[in-house]
């Protein structure tokens, strides 16, 4: 029997975080048709779209925790997710949290300064995972998520700059408050393992477990949106192709991304994830150019540039 040597588990353990940091970086891809989906899902009320498309959201981890279980020969009551009480604060503060403090944003301050001061998380995510054991704060990270920022800046602003306002102040802190969030969120989603993370005999795979509490955090966080939409909000029910917009999004950039995210920050590169997810405005901004939704300009060339240069600078070098 051949005994591995180091060399050997240190390549071996290299290549499973690459691919784990591609798996976390399908989410940026999925956050991209976030935009396109919404415009196309017509009027729905945020909170009522939100508990429509978690609802969706916590049925993708339902169907992956019974593919695995069949595969592993494990029963159905097996797959339900047994979290300690500070996991599922946890998941609730990040999805939950997130989403409440993002409309609250958007009502109280003006999109273009929320939506700015909402994209400090990928920024957030490379200072914060540097205080992670094991980490640290490199060069190439920093000067690719200030160069991602640059670009997100020019898509949000489109060139125009800001003026911050007192009156809006409550919309900027809970703009801010996106950021910190679920900046946090995905660093300590790395930090404060389920006990379902580490292997049980018997028990799912550690990815299996992943997926197993995402899928109690997307539940959770159907609950408390349909609780905001009863209490502040009209119902209004989509119509015709609409349907088909919020199921793409309750499959997609509200559903499958939130699992990948999830083991991509836990397994992968969380720093080279967080300049990766500059990204999302600018795959965002071409899809709606795409869709004839939005006009192409030197202006988007120019946060291309940033946002793809400073993605290259951070995934390369030692």
């Amino acid at each position: 029997m051949t005994t591995p040597t180091p060399t050997t588990v240190d390549t071996s353990g290299r290549a499973a975080a690459r691919r784990a940091t591609l798996i976390g970086a399908t989410a940026v891809l999925l956050w991209s048709t976030l935009a396109a989906l919404t415009v196309l899902s017509g009027d729905i009320p945020p909170f009522q779209l939100l508990a429509m498309c978690f609802t969706l959201g916590t049925l993708v981890g339902v169907v992956v925790a019974l593919w695995q279980g069949r595969d592993r020969g494990l029963p159905a009551r097996t797959l339900l997710p047994r979290l300690p009480g500070r996991v599922w604060a946890l998941g609730v503060y990040g999805l939950f949290g997130y989403h409440f403090a993002y409309f609250m944003a958007l009502r109280l301050a003006p999109p273009v300064a929320a939506n700015l001061i909402n994209y400090l998380w990928p920024l957030l995510i490379v200072l914060f995972a540097a205080l992670l054991p094991g980490e640290r704060l490199r060069g190439r990270h920093a000067a690719g998520v200030l160069a991602g920022f640059g670009g997100a800046a020019l898509l949000v602003t489109r060139g125009e700059g800001l003026r911050f306002e007192g009156q809006y102040a409550a919309g900027y802190a809970f703009a801010l408050a996106c950021a910190v969030i679920w900046s946090s969120y995905s660093v300590l989603s790395r930090r404060v393992a389920a006990p379902a993370d580490g292997p049980r005999h018997g028990g799912p795979r550690p990815e299996g477990e992943s997926a197993r509490a995402v899928m109690g955090y997307c539940a959770a966080t159907a609950a408390l949106a349909l609780v905001c939409h009863l209490l502040f909000e009209t119902t209004t029910w989509p119509a015709g192709w609409q349907w088909a917009a919020v199921v793409a999004l309750g499959l997609g950039p509200v559903g499958a991304a939130f699992y990948t995210w999830d083991y991509g920050v836990k397994h992968g590169d969380i720093q080279t994830l967080g300049v990766l997810a500059y990204g999302a405005p600018l795959l965002s901004t071409l899809l709606l150019v795409a869709l004839g939704l939005a006009a192409p300009s030197w202006l988007l060339a120019a946060a291309c540039a940033l946002i793809v240069g400073g993605a290259v600078v951070a995934a390369t070098g030692k």
